[in-house]
Parts: C-alpha cells; sequence; structure tokens
C-alpha cells in the first residue's frame, strides 16, 4: 500500500467546501453519488464508517452516527455514547487486520463552523513512520495526501467489508 504523501492538499478550497455544502455524512449515509470515495465499510441501524476522501494514511476512515448529531458529549446519552465507541474500536481492529499498523489513532475533530456532524477518524500508523512524522502530522493533510483512487478505495473497503462480516 503507498504511504507516499506526494498529492498536495488545497487547504483554502477544502475550508470553502466543508463550510459551503451540506453535511458530507448526511450526504455518504443517503447514498449521494458525489461520495463515491466514501466506500462504505460498515453499517449497522445507527452508524456508519467509511474511507476518508483525503487519506493521509492508508486505511484512514471514518466512524459517525447516521443521525446528524454534533457534539460528542452533549448530544449522545451515555448508551449511545458507548454504542458509537463499540462500533469504533470494531472498525479499528478489522483496520489493523488489514493494514499494516504500528499504532491506530482514533480521535474526534470537527467545528460547528464546518463539518460539524460527529465523526471519529481511525487513522492506522503505517510500521516504521520515522516519530517527527507520527501524531498531528501523520494525521494533517496539509503534510500532503496519499495518492487515492476510486479502484483502491472500492479494492480496501472490500477487504474491510469481509472483516467486519
Amino acid at each position: 500500500m503507498n504511504t507516499e504523501r506526494n498529492v498536495p492538499f488545497d487547504v483554502d478550497a477544502y475550508t470553502a467546501r466543508a463550510r459551503s455544502r451540506p453535511c458530507f455524512i448526511c450526504a455518504v449515509a443517503a447514498g449521494h453519488p458525489d461520495y463515491a470515495l466514501e466506500q462504505i465499510v460498515y453499517e449497522d441501524d445507527r452508524h456508519l464508517a467509511f474511507l476518508a476522501r483525503y487519506p493521509t494514511l492508508p486505511g484512514y476512515l471514518l466512524v459517525s452516527p447516521k443521525r446528524h448529531v454534533e457534539h460528542v458529549v452533549r448530544d449522545l446519552d451515555e448508551d449511545a455514547y458507548h454504542a458509537l465507541m463499540g462500533v469504533v474500536r470494531k472498525v479499528a481492529l478489522a483496520v489493523e487486520s488489514v493494514v499494516p499498523s504500528e499504532r491506530t489513532y482514533v480521535l474526534s475533530l470537527g467545528s460547528q463552523q464546518g463539518n460539524a456532524h460527529l465523526h471519529w477518524h481511525v487513522a492506522p500508523l503505517p510500521p516504521g513512520t520515522p516519530y517527527e512524522r507520527q501524531q498531528f502530522h501523520a494525521l494533517m493533510s496539509e503534510n500532503g495526501l496519499i495518492s487515492w483512487s476510486q479502484e483502491q478505495a472500492e479494492e480496501l473497503a472490500a477487504r474491510l467489508r469481509v472483516v467486519l462480516g
């Protein structure tokens, strides 16, 4: 799997897109055709896991509730929070079984100003990544993206779906 981050990322265009378009997670959940790169790898009645459109690491994906909620601690009751975290763990374990990983980063990002729909990032760090390119550096799209195609997304999604049953 290619781990070289040689695809430049246009932060200004991304920011404009995130702030001007409807919720991308709701669009993925609805099956909107503009979101084909965001291959769904897991779905149940309340949750969704799908590949990231702008991956900085191979196997980078997002996990979210299907219902549009925006606050990780205020919008979910304890049972819903635990259920979501169970899906995050299940998906992260599946990713680790398919994509070589030294460590898997799991974090919730987003903003009320753009990408407000609650989601968790699951990002497997490739073995041997130099320390100075780990942690936040590994996640920041400003440092470049890995080369990613529709065909690669479909192939990885198929492998993950097998593991996730």
